[in-house]
């Protein structure tokens, strides 16, 4: 006998009877048999005998009775679904590997979200009711300041399914799927609560509504969505996170401002923040002078946390341009196990970085201070 041709489209859609009356004939078994065939729930068959070798590796590697979570929860078509595997590659799968101690300074910002973020998952039992942890935060501050690299402690340092969005993840070129692509994000982290949703330069996608009436429809349908969806968090048990960055918060609509409840202020680092950096960038040599900190930390006023980076890469660049001075004079291939070492930093070297790099985070500083006080989150003592 031929092999019988394969099922295809049409073969579903005209010749449906016949492959329904094969399936019963072999789900019921060949030959009065049915005894050893069995449904694994998906449409496939699996023999009685390869099914209790699974049962028997269940129970012998410890594995646990229910099976684990799917990836996806159940959508009402498969377009959503297909929006949910576009959104699931922003699902931060390996560890950013920011530990609390290496953001230097920002003490306020980190216990400010270690309580709104951290406490809830390790102590429940405290936030509930009136206590009920906060749905959504927002870091805002100066450029360079750190507000991403707390993100990525929380992602560390916090067991939750952590989604990293930005304004390319949630904004499409076709009509409505900018709002089914919120409402399946939001969908997806309570599927994986506890999660946390960061927004990444959040003005980006939400800022104020209608300005001067140029706002287009689909960015207007889409802020609207943004809204309900985190404001209907509150509806559910589960704990689901938004965590927003922003440089500019004063551009954001009130009702987002609103559903941010932990506004926090990530701010210029402080002369020991700022000494903290230089002593881990910049190390002294063992056998030569020390270097000036503390000049560093005097000249630097109103340099952010990537200015300072920049400065001791301009001052580790010094020794290294006389070095490649010298060879390229020679005109000469040097192998690279005869290639000379590059001398330490001397005071000319951070002089010269100092003079070659100015900050670029100082000019709306005064204007940051302002909306804290007037929007931000405290610590009282």
């Amino acid at each position: 006998m031929a092999d019988e041709p394969s099922v295809s489209r049409w073969s579903f859609l005209f010749g449906r009877k016949k492959a329904t009356e094969a399936d019963d004939e072999v789900a019921n078994g060949h030959n009065g048999n049915s005894s050893n065939v069995t449904s694994n729930g998906n449409g496939h068959l699996i023999n009685s005998p390869e099914l209790a070798v699974y049962e028997q590796f269940r129970i012998q590697a410890g594995l646990p009775d229910k099976p684990p979570r799917p990836l996806f929860p159940p959508f009402e078509s498969a377009e959503m679904r297909t929006l949910a595997e576009s959104l699931s590659r922003d699902i931060i799968r390996g560890n950013p590997n920011v530990k609390w101690e290496s953001i230097k300074g920002l003490e306020n910002a980190k216990r400010l979200l270690k309580e709104a973020v951290v406490m809830p998952i390790k102590y429940p039992k405290y936030f509930t009711g009136l206590l009920s942890p906060w749905k959504g935060i927002l870091l805002f501050g100066p450029p360079g300041t750190g507000k991403t690299m707390l993100a990525k402690a929380v992602a560390t340092e916090c067991n939750t399914t952590f989604f990293n969005i930005s304004a390319s993840s949630v904004v499409s070129k076709w009509r409505g799927d900018s709002e089914k692509l919120v409402k399946v994000l939001f969908e997806l982290a309570r599927h994986h609560a506890p999660s946390t949703i960061f927004l990444d330069e959040i003005d980006a996608i939400i800022s104020q509504r209608g300005e001067a009436r140029s706002e287009h429809e689909a960015s207007r349908r889409l802020k609207t969505e943004l809204l309900i969806q985190m404001d209907g968090l509150t509806q559910t048990d589960e704990l689901v996170f938004v965590l927003a960055a922003t440089n500019l918060p004063w551009e954001l609509d009130a009702a987002m401002l609103r559903r941010l409840e932990k506004r926090i202020l990530v701010p210029l680092p402080e002369p020991e923040a700022r000494k903290a950096m230089f002593e881990e960038l910049l190390s002294s040599p063992t056998d030569g002078e020390k270097l000036p900190y503390d000049l560093l930390v005097e000249r630097t006023e109103g340099y952010s946390g990537s200015d300072i980076r920049l400065v001791c890469k301009e001052a580790a660049m010094q020794p290294l341009r006389r070095v490649m001075a010298v060879l390229e004079d020679n005109h000469e291939v040097v192998p690279e196990d005869e290639l000379p070492t590059v001398g330490p930093i001397s005071h000319g070297d951070i002089e010269a970085a100092l003079k070659n790099t100015r900050p670029s985070s100082h000019l709306n500083a005064s204007r940051y201070e302002q909306f804290n006080a007037d929007y931000g989150s405290q610590i009282l003592q």
